[in-house]
C-alpha cells in the first residue's frame, strides 16, 4: 500500500476562499473607480500582473489612496531583482514570481516582507516548489496562459492541485485563470485559498453578482465529478476479501480521510468503512477484539456518485438526502469504483 501524509486532506482547509480581483482586465475604467466597485462588493485582493513593467508601482500608490484591501502583485520577469528596491520601498501583501520566467533560482531579500508565491503554468511540474518551500508561503497555478485575460481553464489542473497539496501540505493554494462560479465552487471544495478573477468579474452585466456567484452554488455545469475527484490510490480503495481488521486501520491512518472504499476483484465497488463504523466495531467487540469480522463493519449501501454526474446534479444529489455527507465513492456505469469525492473544506468553510 503507498505510504500517505496523514491528514492531507485537512490542511487546506480554511475559513472561506479569498477573491482577487485582476484590476487590468477593465482596461478602460479609471484605476480609481475600479477599486471603488470592488470595494462596495466585498473583494479581498487586488490583483495586478506586472509583465516587466516599473510602472505598476505607481498604480499600487494610487490603489493605497483608494483602498484599503491586500495588493495581490504577480511579476512576470526574467530579471526579477530589478523590483527588489521598490518592493522595500512600496511593499505589498502578497508577491508573486513567475517560474518559467526567471533565469536562476530567486533569492529574495529579508527586508521584502510580503507572503511569497511562485507561479506555475499547466505544463509546469510542481517539484519546482521543493527548492523554496522554507521561505515561499503559497503557490499560484496558473490554469490558463499567464497575463492573458478570457482564457479557459485546464481541467488537468485539478490533479496538479490535489498533487500539491499532497506534497506541501502546510503551504496554500492559489489559482489563476479561467475561475467561473463554477471552477470556484470546485476549488473551494479541494481547499484553494485565493483565486483570482478578471474576465468573469468584469464582463458580467454586474460585478456584485459576480462576486456572491464565485462565493456562492448557482452556476451552470460544464464539470463532472470525475473531472475533479480523487482517482484510486489517491483515496484507499481496497479488496473486500483480502483484509483483516488491521490492514483497514492501517488504510484508514495512513491516508487520512477518515474511511476507506472496498472493491471485489473486479473493481465493482462492494461498501464502504469510515471512522464511524470502525467505532461501532470496537464498541460491540470490546472483549476480543480479534472477534471482529471486516464483512461485518462494511456499509454495503453508501452513498455514492456517478462519475459523469454534473456538479449541479451533484449538489441537489447531496441536498436530497436526510444527512450529511461528508465523503463519497465515486463509480462508472459497472458501478466500478473510480475514485472518491470529500467534502471537508467546503463543510468547515462553509
Amino acid at each position: 500500500m503507498p505510504e500517505k501524509k496523514k491528514n492531507n486532506q485537512h490542511q487546506h482547509t480554511h475559513t472561506s476562499m479569498k477573491i482577487s480581483a485582476s484590476i487590468y482586465a477593465r482596461p478602460d475604467t479609471a484605476l480609481p473607480d475600479i477599486i471603488h466597485e470592488l470595494d462596495e462588493h466585498g473583494i479581498d485582493m487586488y490583483h495586478i500582473d506586472c509583465n516587466d513593467d516599473l510602472g505598476v508601482f505607481e498604480d499600487i500608490k494610487k490603489i493605497r489612496k483608494t483602498g484599503n484591501k491586500a495588493i495581490d502583485l504577480h511579476i512576470i520577469s526574467d530579471q526579477p531583482e530589478q523590483y527588489f528596491s521598490l518592493l522595500e520601498k512600496t511593499p505589498v501583501e502578497y508577491l508573486t514570481f513567475q517560474y518559467e520566467n526567471l533565469r536562476s533560482p530567486l533569492i529574495i531579500p529579508d527586508k521584502i516582507s510580503a507572503k511569497l508565491g511562485l507561479a506555475i503554468t499547466s505544463d509546469t511540474d510542481i517539484t519546482v516548489f521543493e527548492p523554496y518551500k522554507n521561505r515561499f508561503d503559497f503557490i499560484l497555478i496558473m490554469a490558463t496562459t499567464p497575463g492573458q485575460s478570457g482564457g479557459r481553464f485546464n481541467k488537468n489542473n485539478f490533479k496538479k492541485i490535489r498533487t500539491f497539496a499532497r506534497h506541501f501540505p502546510d503551504k496554500k493554494i492559489h489559482v489563476d485563470g479561467g475561475v467561473n462560479a463554477e471552477i470556484s465552487f470546485i476549488l473551494r471544495n479541494m481547499g484553494v485559498s485565493a483565486v483570482v478573477s478578471g474576465s468573469y468579474l468584469f464582463k458580467s452585466d454586474y460585478l456584485g453578482a459576480a462576486m456572491l456567484n464565485l462565493k456562492g452554488e448557482n452556476f451552470d455545469s460544464e464539470y463532472c465529478v470525475g473531472d475533479f475527484m480523487l482517482t484510486n490510490g489517491e483515496a484507499p480503495v481496497l479488496q473486500s476479501d483480502e483484509q483483516n481488521f488491521l490492514t483497514i486501520l492501517q488504510a484508514i491512518e495512513s491516508y487520512g480521510l477518515g474511511f476507506v472504499i472496498m472493491a471485489d476483484t473486479e473493481g465493482q465497488l462492494k461498501g464502504i468503512i469510515t471512522n464511524a463504523d470502525i467505532r461501532r466495531s470496537l464498541i460491540r467487540h470490546i472483549d476480543d477484539l480479534n472477534t471482529i469480522n471486516v464483512q461485518e463493519i462494511i456499509n454495503t449501501q453508501p452513498f455514492k456518485l456517478h462519475e459523469n454526474l454534473s456538479i449541479n446534479d451533484m449538489l441537489r444529489h447531496i441536498k436530497a438526502q436526510g444527512f450529511p455527507i461528508n465523503y463519497a465513492p465515486v463509480v462508472d456505469d459497472e458501478n466500478c469504483v473510480k475514485g472518491a469525492v470529500t467534502f471537508f473544506n467546503l463543510i468547515k468553510g462553509e
